[in-house]
């Protein structure tokens, strides 16, 4: 049986990525946060020995999506619905294929610790489903084992509820394993946060291994007018 991770990732077009940051900056800078954010994830987590998808949206950019995923990663556009939907259609794709352990990582998170995926197979040996909860009250990694939970349906995506409403789903029959809070980063605020938080990094002598990240945060963003 395999492992799969998959790589959530829309194309960093602006207007279309990162809206609440563009709001406050331009939508041209939250392209580049995007991008910056996309491609260091497909390099943070190449290095994990599992089979790797790039599950890409929107599907006319497979060719952009092709030339920076490099051979590292398989391709597989998201499908139709909203993002449960995606997710969950994904899950069992993989597993319809034979994954017995599929843990789903988006691109807003560049500095989440390859630490927490390589913690998310090893839960899943024991429970059937793994979560990495974010501070904004999403979560940063799903996984799921040996068959596909009712967590994906009917939620409120991009709200402060999506971990408290999928905790919800999951009766006593289901066994959970839980991993540290990180963070994503979707408003100026939290691109404050991860300035510091890299610096910090630094400063500890740990590398953050978010390049082009890193080389974005050294320069002023822009103020909306």
């Amino acid at each position: 049986m395999t492992d799969v991770l998959g790589i959530f990732a829309k194309w960093p077009e602006p207007g279309r990525v990162k809206t609440r940051l563009a709001e406050a900056t331009s939508p041209e800078f939250a392209a580049r946060v995007a991008d910056a954010f996309l491609q260091d994830t497909l390099d943070r987590f190449a290095v994990v020995a599992v089979e790797r998808w790039l599950a890409f949206t929107p599907a006319e950019n497979e060719p952009d999506f092709l030339a920076v995923a490099a051979d590292r990663y398989r391709l597989v556009p998201q499908g139709p619905g909203d993002l449960g939907d995606r997710m969950e259609g994904f899950v069992r794709q993989r597993m319809a294929s034979g994954a017995e352990r599929v843990v789903l990582v988006g691109a807003d998170s560049p500095t989440l610790p390859i630490e927490h995926v390589h913690e998310a197979f090893r839960q899943l040996h024991d429970s059937e489903v793994v979560i990495g909860p974010a501070t904004d009250g999403g979560y940063c990694l799903i996984g799921c084992g040996r068959s596909v939970p009712p967590i994906f349906a009917d939620l409120a995506w991009g709200t402060s509820t999506v971990f408290r409403d999928t905790i919800s789903r999951l009766d006593g029959s289901w066994r959970m394993a839980l991993l540290p809070p990180w963070y994503d980063v979707d408003t100026l605020d939290d691109w404050r946060f991860l300035q510091g938080h890299v610096a910090a990094l630094r400063r500890a002598g740990i590398d953050p291994r978010c390049p082009r990240t890193e080389r974005l945060l050294e320069q002023l963003p822009p103020v909306a007018t």
